[in-house]
């Protein structure tokens, strides 16, 4: 079929062209959005799952629900050993500029800015860019102490929305890179937002272990957030994503195609898409058949091997490849779910403590997660069935 008129987005945190399975999370936020801005008291949001799920897509499309109340947004992607507090000022800094010119007093507006260039220029590096050019305030926000700066600007940020009858949303990718002094500012934070039922809320995303890394920070962490699991698509919703757009094209599939198709994607919302594209490239016409997935499934899989799995293998040591690989032939019989550590020193004929600098490793580049205590999982769906295909 024609390629120009393949409707399949397999892109990193690209919009798919049907977002299926994903109304209950949009609805209930679309409530959030209605409660804060009228001072009803409400949680921020964090999105948890494995990668390939779609959280980054998620997360984009709550902040489309924001932007279409008219509220101010920002977005920011964490990255590990990196301060959030410059990417954060220029993420509200954008947010602000979405409600400013509604605001009625100008010098307000001006007033918050210099308190946000006294916050960005404790960043350390010194200068701010953006263009803010009123004088940095003294006396709030700009302490140098995280937790205490974090929590006075995002309350005069909400302050201001309120002003207007909107209010902030932040939104965090990424979010257990966080360094652990900027997660204990910003749940320091949201609970001050929270108890003075502040118009600004924090939505991030980020892996399984998310909630443990917030709980180990602030032991009312779980009071803060309401957390939103992330998975796989049902076979309904999966089958929805793939033919609602091929639909559009004037393109069906038969019950047959869409059985085999799921089998290969288990439902992840990432391989739906990578698999649709091929096979809509190498199908003849419609509709779709089992048997035109089953010649598209060679080159669909080459595809992610390199770039979904083989990239993040490339990133691992020869000791980080061979603590994966233990792990991968420790799942075989478990389709991959957690492994415990023991055993994979088990396995590897060795110490649990001479594995650690390997695992812990592993753990900060984001390639395994713990799942619990002495348990290990892959962060990526299907990454030890890659392993014990393509890894030698």
């Amino acid at each position: 079929m024609d390629p120009v008129r393949n409707p399949y987005a397999p892109g990193a945190g690209q919009r798919p062209p049907e977002l299926a399975g994903r109304d209950r999370e949009l609805d209930a936020f679309s409530v959030v959005l209605e409660r804060v801005a009228k001072a009803r008291p409400e949680r921020s949001l964090v999105l948890v799952g494995l990668r390939g799920v779609g959280k980054t897509v998620l997360l984009n499309a709550l902040r489309s629900a924001a932007l279409q109340q008219l509220w101010g947004t920002g977005k920011i992607e964490a990255r590990p050993g990196q301060s959030v507090r410059g990417p954060l000022a220029s993420a509200l800094h954008r947010g602000v500029r979405e409600i400013a010119h509604r605001h009625r007093d100008p010098e307000r507006v001006d007033d918050f800015l210099g308190v946000l260039k006294a916050f960005a220029l404790k960043s350390g590096n010194g200068r701010w860019h953006p263009g803010i050019s009123v004088p940095a305030a003294r006396g709030r926000a700009d302490s140098g102490d995280m937790e205490i700066d974090l929590a006075e600007l995002l309350l005069d940020a909400a302050e201001l929305a309120g002003d207007v009858g909107v209010g902030i949303g932040l939104f965090l990718d990424e979010m257990q890179d966080l360094q652990s002094g900027d997660i204990d500012a910003l749940c320091g934070a949201c609970h001050e937002l929270s108890q003075n039922g502040a118009p600004l809320v924090v939505v991030g995303a980020g892996l399984p272990h998310l909630p443990a890394v917030l709980s180990a920070s602030k032991s009312y962490s779980e009071r803060l957030f309401r957390y939103a699991r992330i998975d796989r698509l049902d076979r309904q919703s999966a089958d929805h994503a793939l033919a609602a757009p091929a639909a559009e094209e004037g393109v069906t599939f038969t019950s047959d195609a869409l059985d085999a198709l799921y089998t290969a994607t288990d439902g992840y919302p990432y391989f739906i898409q990578a698999y649709g594209k091929s096979v809509w490239d190498n199908a003849p016409g419609t509709p779709v058949t089992a048997e035109d997935v089953r010649v598209a499934l060679p080159e669909a899989e080459a595809e992610l091997a390199v770039g979904f799995f083989g990239s993040r293998y490339e990133r691992a040591t020869p000791a980080e490849r061979e603590y994966m690989r233990a792990m991968a032939d420790l799942g075989l019989e478990n389709g991959d779910s957690p492994v415990a550590t023991s055993a994979v020193a088990s396995l590897l004929g060795r110490k649990p403590a001479s594995l650690s600098p390997a695992r812990d490793s592993l753990l900060k580049k984001g390639l395994v997660y713990a799942a619990e205590r002495g348990t290990v999982a892959f962060t990526v769906p299907h990454f030890g069935r890659f392993l014990r295909q393509h890894a030698a």
